[in-house]
C-alpha cells in the first residue's frame, strides 16, 4: 500500500505558486500543517506559511539548485505539486515552432524536469505523491490554443505511464485537470505575432470565449482543495477533474458522435458551421 502523507512534518513542493491555483494549492498545505516551499520564476516574500524559491521550471541548473535547496533544509520532499504552466493563444498557423516549443518546454519538459530532480528521494524513501495540474482543455482541441491543449495532453500521457512506473517504489502519482478558474493565466499568456487574416474574426471569437469562460471560472481555492485531497488520499486515483466542466466534458467528448461534439465546440467558440 502506498503511504499516505500526514501534515505532520512532510514537506510539500508547489511549483508556480506565486499566484492562481500554485498559490492557493500552497497555502492550503500550509494551512493543513504541511511545510510547504513555492517556487517562482522571480524573487517572491514568503507569505501564509510558504517559503518561496526562485525557481525556473524551463532551466535544468535552477531546477536542480532549488531541489538541493529544499533537501538541505528538509532532507526530503514527501508531495511534488507540478503546476507551473504557460498558456498561449494563437491559431497553430500563426504560431511559431518557437512559441510552441515554449509551451512545452514549461508544460511537459518542466514537469519533467522537477518530477526527475525529486524523484530519486522518493524512490530512496520508498514513499512520495506527485500531483501534475493539466488541464480540461486535454480533452478537447479548443480554437486558439491548440499548443496548449496539445501540452496537457501530452502531460496526461506522460503522468499515467510515470505512475506504472513508479508504483512498486510506493510512490503515487495523479493528474489533476482544472477547467475554468479565475487566475492570471491569460494576463500571463504569450500571443502569436504576427498574425494571419484569414483568421481575423474567429481568432477574436475564440479569444473572447476563452477570456469570458476563465473570468467567470470558479475560486483557485477549490482547484486546491481537490489537489490536496488528491495527495492525502489513501487510494488515490489517477485522474480528478475540477471546476466548471470537470464533471461532464471527458463524458461528453467520450460519449457524443464526433459530429456532434464539433458542432457544439464550434458555436460555443463562435466559429462557422
Amino acid at each position: 500500500m502506498i503511504p499516505t502523507p500526514s501534515s505532520e512534518h512532510r514537506t510539500v513542493l508547489v511549483t508556480g505558486a506565486s499566484s492562481g491555483i500554485g498559490r492557493a494549492c500552497a497555502r492550503l498545505f500550509a494551512a493543513e500543517g504541511f511545510q510547504v516551499f513555492g517556487t517562482s520564476r522571480h524573487e517572491r516574500p514568503d507569505a501564509h506559511g510558504v517559503r518561496m524559491l526562485r525557481m525556473d521550471v524551463a532551466s535544468s541548473a535552477s531546477v536542480t539548485r532549488g531541489v538541493e535547496e529544499v533537501l538541505s533544509r528538509c532532507g526530503g520532499i514527501d508531495v511534488l505539486v507540478n503546476n507551473a504552466g504557460l498558456m498561449h493563444e494563437g491559431f497553430a498557423e500563426e504560431t511559431t515552432l518557437t512559441e510552441a516549443e515554449a509551451v512545452f518546454a514549461v508544460n511537459l519538459f518542466g514537469v519533467a524536469r522537477v518530477t526527475n530532480a525529486v524523484l530519486p528521494g522518493m524512490r530512496a524513501r520508498r514513499q512520495g505523491r506527485i500531483i501534475n495540474v493539466g488541464s480540461l482543455a486535454a480533452w478537447v482541441g479548443e480554437p486558439g490554443e491548440g499548443f496548449y491543449a496539445a501540452s496537457k495532453a501530452a502531460l496526461a500521457r506522460y503522468t499515467e505511464a510515470l505512475r506504472h512506473e513508479v508504483k512498486h517504489r510506493g510512490i503515487a502519482v495523479s493528474l489533476v485537470e482544472p477547467g475554468a478558474f479565475a487566475t492570471n493565466i491569460v494576463a500571463t499568456s504569450t500571443r502569436s505575432t504576427p498574425t494571419v487574416a484569414d483568421y481575423d474574426g474567429l481568432r477574436e471569437n475564440a479569444r473572447r470565449t476563452l477570456h469570458e469562460g476563465l473570468r467567470k471560472g470558479d475560486a483557485p481555492r477549490k482547484a486546491a482543495a481537490v489537489v490536496v485531497k488528491a495527495a492525502s488520499a489513501r487510494s488515490p486515483r489517477f485522474r480528478y477533474g475540477a471546476g466548471i466542466g470537470a464533471a461532464w466534458l471527458p463524458a461528453l467528448r467520450v460519449l457524443l458522435p464526433q459530429r456532434l461534439f464539433d458542432l457544439l465546440l464550434r458555436r460555443g467558440f463562435g466559429l462557422p458551421g
